[in-house]
């Protein structure tokens, strides 16, 4: 594995709790997320995707194993270095959309810019709006919004920025198919562009839209899947699934 990628785990482990009662929610995963790509992480419930996505961005911190992001090896680093260093190479979008109801939705989609000291490319902006279905809503405050709206403000924010890795938990979950699938192309966009994203996902569709698919069972990556088409990922998932359940009732 290469040390440049923009994120990189290496022999990363996630255990909660001790003793009897300790479960493993990363079991030594290793994995690059190499610049210019997009990568989904799928598997059945309490694989350990977003505990995965969380240790990635710097919000958790592993039991044993490094994190890499942005070429900074993350152990050691106090929460205020994290912080700074978040802002000023990630992008987050999660299923809490953590807009803050005193601004527009112009207002929350440059927040991130403004705190990291760095001038909106108004443009631009204008044109992650339009894409996220927002133009006319531009002025309207989150509490005037439905939550798939919402989502959608909380998409443009993370992608306004242009930020060198995107990390997405379920980010097209709440919305309409049209729009979820305006946003996954927006996404190929900044891809394309040399940005690298990370999405947990449930959904084959949103999958199909990754360079590459990471399949994670019990905390660890048992298969990944390379130019994802739907069919596949959902036989996949199916399978894993199944297979889980088995493991789970002997």
């Amino acid at each position: 594995m290469t040390s440049t990628a923009p994120v990189r785990l290496d022999s990363v482990r996630k255990i909660y709790g001790s003793g009897e009662s300790a479960v493993a929610a990363l079991a030594g995963v290793s994995a690059d997320f190499p610049a210019g790509t997009f990568t989904a992480v799928m598997g059945p419930s309490g694989s350990g995707k977003s505990t995965l996505l969380h240790c990635a961005a710097g919000l958790d911190e592993p039991t044993s194993g490094g994190v890499t992001l942005a070429g900074t090896e993350l152990k050691g680093m106090t929460e205020t270095q994290l912080t700074e260093l978040r802002r000023r190479h990630v992008a987050f979008v999660f299923q809490a959309f953590n807009l803050m109801p005193a601004l527009t939705v112009r207002q929350n989609v440059t927040l991130p810019m403004l705190l990291a000291g760095r001038e909106p490319d108004n443009a631009w902006v204008d044109q992650v709006i339009e894409r996220v279905g927002l133009t006319q809503r531009v002025k309207h405050r989150p509490g005037e919004l439905s939550g798939g709206q919402q989502q959608r403000v909380a998409i443009a924010r993370a992608l306004a920025a242009r930020p060198a890795v995107v990390f997405a938990d379920e980010p097209t979950g709440a919305l309409d198919t049209n729009t979820a699938l305006e946003v996954l192309n927006l996404m190929r966009e900044l891809v394309r562009a040399g940005q690298t994203i990370v999405m947990v996902t449930h959904d084959p569709v949103a999958a199909s839209f990754a360079d590459n698919v990471l399949f994670l069972v019990d905390g660890r990556i048992v298969t990944e899947l390379a130019a994802p088409g739907v069919e596949t990922v959902a036989a996949t998932l199916a399978r894993l699934g199944a297979q889980a359940k088995q493991a789970g009732g002997r």
